[in-house]
């Protein structure tokens, strides 16, 4: 397996093409604005080498009998599902953001069971495929980029219909060596910090759409991928150089617009080519996968959050207020809730027919709309403690002015226990968390990832087994 240094120095060998603020960067590495993304990924390479977290860090490749990292692991059981969960708490603890590698795990289970079931159906050799790419990955510790999420056009039409038939990514051209593909993938989490992306469609196909039923990895530096950097809220800070305005200076998450540009895929990297019935199955299961993850690690980050809000109440002086202690146990009850569905819907796991285990869809839907509402309410709660002063703090240069810092540090002291200084610094983590460029891995992403609300909402009605319950009503009741 790498060492944390070696993927830096990995990523930093690799040709991609990004743009970050106007500009077209030779590497994200070193960037102020990109590096600390590329620390989070980090944390996962260094947890793996850690003897405290190797149960959780690593697992053992059933394709090799090698150790491996588990963000390429198969999961071989419900335990392999749990332990997935709490290395996603302990890294949201370690990062306070998103470290990015849930995305291509969940990818490869998604499409591990899915390839299988089409190769069952059509006699395809999509399975073989996939398990090499897979046993590639693994061997050389590689971190893959999930892509599923097309811009989508017009919402009411299906792709075919679009007046632009990128709008969802397709192929253009089949080829006896492999397929051309075009089109995007928004809202790309860690693709810039990533070896390799492993594409699949978005929405469930009909046959009319076969072109855009695919699903293909490629190297992210592979000639036609682009990739264009998302804004967050306040991420010129880090080109400041503060550390103190930034909040969290050392850890960050970041996205891309992603787009293939006429990207030539070989058919030893191609795992779906237009059976278009399979498309659906695999949104669900990669979606599935994804709702589970967020009982980890927005419960790691909310972890961070906690603990940044308690030590604003006791910088100003109130931690043993009885009303600043019941919002600390709300935070922290709400907080166990969703850490509590994602443990629930990995306990009630179950095999697929390919051997590698699937979560509980129902619960996993549940974790996933607890996430959706959670996170809002940790947030609001914590401003709350934290007091106006997190968005009104004087600059980390004002503090250091020979003149303004002194008055600074005199009418911004309060308890005795903590600096001027040590109190702003708090405050700053409050507001990366709740409204910085960490609030998109944390309240945003809670919202959106993984899907809408509204799609949690849909499965829980598919899952939910209402006309079972009618009838455990009915026999109550004595009701034929």
């Amino acid at each position: 397996m790498m060492t944390g240094e070696q993927y830096i120095e990995s990523i930093h060998s690799m040709k991609m093409r990004i743009f970050c603020m106007g500009e077209e960067l030779e590497t994200a590495v070193g960037h102020p604005i990109l590096q600390p993304s590329l620390n989070s990924v980090k944390m996962t390479y260094e947890l793996a080498e850690d003897p405290k977290y190797h149960e959780l860090a690593t697992a053992v490749s059933h394709l090799t009998g090698h150790k491996i990292n588990r963000f390429t692991h198969i999961h071989e059981s419900c335990d392999d599902l749990v332990k997935k969960v709490k290395l996603q708490r302990v890294l949201g603890q370690k990062t306070a953001s998103c470290f990015q590698r849930c995305v291509g795990l969940d990818a490869i289970n998604a499409v591990y069971s899915t390839t299988y079931d089409i190769d069952k159906k059509y006699g395809t050799e999509y399975f073989e495929r996939f398990k090499k790419f897979l046993i590639y990955c693994q061997e050389k510790d590689l971190t893959v980029d999930g892509a599923m999420t097309d811009p989508k056009g017009n919402r009411k039409l299906p792709p075919h219909l679009q007046d632009d038939p990128d709008l969802y990514l397709r192929i253009v051209e089949r080829r006896p060596d492999g397929v051309i593909v075009r089109g995007a993938k928004a809202h790309q989490t860690g693709i810039c910090n990533s070896h390799e992306v492993l594409v699949m469609p978005t929405i469930a196909l009909s046959d009319e759409d076969k072109d855009y039923a695919v699903s293909f990895a490629v190297p992210t530096d592979s000639e036609g991928i682009v990739m264009i950097i998302g804004r967050q809220s306040c991420d010129t800070r880090k080109l400041e150089g503060s550390c103190q305005d930034t909040g969290n200076c050392k850890f960050g998450g970041v996205e891309a617009l992603t787009v293939f540009n006429d990207v030539f895929v070989p058919n030893e990297r191609i795992f779906m080519n237009g059976e278009a019935r399979y498309a659906g199955l695999l949104v669900e299961r990669f979606a599935g996968y994804h709702r589970q993850s967020y009982g980890g690690c927005k419960v790691g980050v909310g972890d961070v959050l906690i603990g940044a809000a308690a030590l604003a109440a006791e910088s100003n002086g109130v931690e043993s207020t009885s009303h600043i202690k019941d919002k600390l146990i709300e935070m922290t009850h709400l907080n166990e809730t969703m850490y509590a569905c994602g443990i629930a819907c990995s306990c009630q796991g179950h095999p697929t027919p390919s051997g590698n285990y699937d979560i509980d869809t129902l619960l996993a839907n549940v974790c996933k709309q607890n996430v959706t509402r959670i996170p809002y309410e940790i947030a609001r709660l914590s401003q709350d403690i934290a007091g106006g002063l997190m968005v009104t703090a004087p600059s980390e240069k004002d503090c250091a002015n020979p003149t303004a810092g002194p008055l600074i540090e005199k009418y911004l002291s309060a308890a005795s226990s903590f600096t001027t200084k040590e109190r702003i610094k708090i405050l700053r983590l409050i507001e990366n968390l709740t409204m910085g460029t960490a609030a998109v891995g944390y309240l945003t992403e809670s919202m959106h990832g993984a899907g809408s609300p509204q799609a949690q909402r849909i499965m829980i009605a598919r899952q939910g087994k209402l006309e079972h319950k009618k009838l455990l009503a009915k026999e109550i009741l004595g009701i034929e």
